[in-house]
């Protein structure tokens, strides 16, 4: 299907209106990006920061009146329309095209993540079948990556693990692939609870091997080892609920964590477990410990 883009930039403190102008035109979908390379590596809870400029992409269908929508949006501001400009979007299979451009990954020297439609690069190796749709986590990504390495080299045998935040299910299923017992899987998006069952059936895993519940809905047992992928804020907040979810002596591993935030990241930890050292990739870490109280 044909579509046309409407591209803009405006300020920080008009980026909202802009937003809502375009969506009230017709807009199917707005897109906000930095428009000067800064960055803003992680928002504050509650908070949705933006840039100072920000290029604002609307996309419509094809067949809409330019100049009607134009019209509209501009009179839906308080200020004048920013400089702006349509373009057609190409039309592409996208996913087509993201599923070229995905590959098989090594994570570790016995297990790889391949997409459901690649033949495994080894098949006696562990290999995760994974088609992400909507959710994160491909192992493309250094967060993703450390956890997969620790749990390849993890003991997980017969072993419980709760993976909070498990997005697309690739780390809940690389566990129990390598030897867990049972994942709990828990996440705030029921995208990602659809796309982790999904995952979990297309790597021909038993239905009851990872339950997927919303944090409200989840079980409070504790298990073997917890792992959390997810970002420095919502970890430093979760540690109560992660700490009581994780039994004497079991494994904590947190990641999404950039290097910066590791030490208030363990802060929040510290009087209940024990850290390994830091392991990191690029601007990334990923902290482990073991609980001791």
């Amino acid at each position: 299907m044909p579509w046309l883009q409407l591209k803009l930039t405006t300020s920080r403190r008009n980026a909202a209106t802009v937003e809502d102008a375009l969506l009230d035109s017709g807009a199917v979908s707005v897109t906000l990006e930095d428009n000067a390379d800064q960055p803003i590596l992680e928002p504050a809870l509650g908070e949705t920061p933006l840039w100072d400029q920000v290029k604002i992409t609307g996309l419509y269908e094809a067949d809409i009146d330019t100049h009607a929508t134009t019209a509209a949006i501009a009179q839906n501001l308080t200020d004048p329309l920013p400089e702006h400009r349509w373009e057609q979007l190409e039309d592409k299979d996208w996913e087509r095209e993201w599923m070229n451009n995905y590959h098989p990954i090594r994570c570790a020297e016995n297990l790889w993540i391949c997409p459901s439609w690649c033949e495994p690069p080894e098949p006696d190796k562990v290999n995760i079948l994974l088609d992400p749709g909507l959710a994160f986590g491909t192992g493309t990504h250094p967060t993703t990556f450390l956890c997969l390495e620790w749990l390849a080299g993890a003991e997980l045998d017969s072993k419980t693990l709760i993976d909070y935040g498990c997005g697309s299910g690739i780390l809940g299923i690389a566990a129990l692939k390598l030897g867990a017992r049972r994942v709990i899987g828990v996440d705030i998006d029921p995208q990602a609870l659809l796309a982790t069952a999904d995952n979990a059936a297309r790597n021909h895993l038993p239905a009851d091997a990872m339950p997927v519940y919303l944090p409200k809905d989840a079980p409070t047992a504790s298990a073997d080892l917890v792992l959390a992928n997810i970002l420095a804020g919502p970890l430093a907040e979760l540690a109560p609920t992660l700490t009581q979810l994780t039994r004497p002596g079991g494994r904590l591993c947190l990641s999404g964590i950039l290097a910066s935030q590791a030490q208030t990241v363990m802060a929040a930890y510290a009087e209940h477990f024990d850290f390994d050292p830091i392991a990191q990739k690029d601007e990334w870490v990923r902290l482990t410990g073991r609980k001791t109280r």
